[in-house]
């Protein structure tokens, strides 16, 4: 396989992977078994790629709440229901995007200092995507009878917008998690009942907090020096095919769970990490 073939399935595979609830980082660990190792630079910029793409989604969205925010204009932002927001209402889901991403940031900074490395083994990753996909199921269903008895509730409150903050770095810190998996079902166990208004939060969230933690990142590759070594062609390949992917993934996901439950994610993601947990031990004896 071609360099820049390898790349382009790494791009693909990220811009799929980022924002549905199946772990980017535990694909992409897993892929590189098969498509060979990548350099933080190159990881850095298929991330990028898949935030540039729900930046442009929530273009919009973004800049009504801003202009709320800041109470200028009309109220031109509308929640996850389609309902306007005052100014009064968009400050306060600004603010709780912005409590959200405050609390991963001191979290995600501590975890750093104390020096934790992603595992590069696909057991924890299997184990982490079946405990996840079940998690989901759980999350869902108590979601459901809450609807059914409350009505569905878009709401974010502060407990949610906090508790997201969390989820996020729990995410980063177990590969196979996924942060919007993590993200989606703190918000649907512990707040609202609307998986749109859930997962709205949930990617609006993580466009600062990707944005900061790849700039971190960056920092440090340039830093290092390690830029000097790249090959930038099957990086520039990988930035679009990730961008291009994620952006399709995202409009497909939005419209998906408007009718449909997260259960076939959650299959998946059982499925694969038992299929994992059965084809690595038989391959090291195979090689043994």
């Amino acid at each position: 396989m071609t360099d820049l073939l390898a790349a382009l399935l790494l791009g693909i595979i990220e811009g799929i992977t980022e924002f549905l609830p199946i772990s980017s980082t535990g694909h992409l660990l897993i892929a590189e078994q098969w498509l060979g190792h990548r350099s933080d630079l190159f990881n850095i910029a298929i991330q990028a790629g898949a935030i540039l793409a729900i930046a442009l989604i929530y273009r919009q969205r973004l800049w009504d709440l801003a202009m709320g925010f800041l109470g200028r204009g009309a109220p031109a932002a509308h929640d996850p229901a389609g309902i306007a927001m005052d100014p009064a209402r968009a400050r306060d889901y600004a603010l709780k995007l912005g409590v959200a991403f405050g609390v991963t940031c001191v979290l995600g900074l501590l975890v750093k200092k104390l020096g934790f490395e992603l595992p590069d083994r696909v057991e924890p990753i299997a184990w982490a995507l079946i405990l996840g996909g079940v998690w989901m199921v759980v999350a869902e269903h108590f979601a459901a009878k809450r609807a059914q008895a409350l009505g569905e509730r878009s709401a974010i409150s502060w407990t949610v917008a906090i508790l997201v903050g969390v989820a996020q770095v729990v995410a980063g810190v177990f590969p196979g998690t996924s942060r919007s998996a993590a993200t989606i079902f703190v918000a649907l166990l512990f707040g609202t009942t609307s998986r749109v208004a859930a997962t709205e939060f949930a990617f609006l969230v993580g466009i600062p907090t990707m944005f900061a933690a790849t700039a971190y990142e960056l920092v440090d590759v340039v830093r290092s020096g390690e830029a000097a070594n790249e090959d930038w062609t099957a990086l520039a390949v990988a930035f679009v095919a990730s961008a291009i992917t994620a952006f399709i993934a995202v409009k497909w996901l939005l419209r998906y769970i408007q009718s449909h439950r997260f259960t076939a994610f959650a299959v998946y993601r059982v499925a694969l990490g038992a299929a994992l947990l059965l084809l690595v031990p038989a391959a090291a004896a195979t090689a043994g």
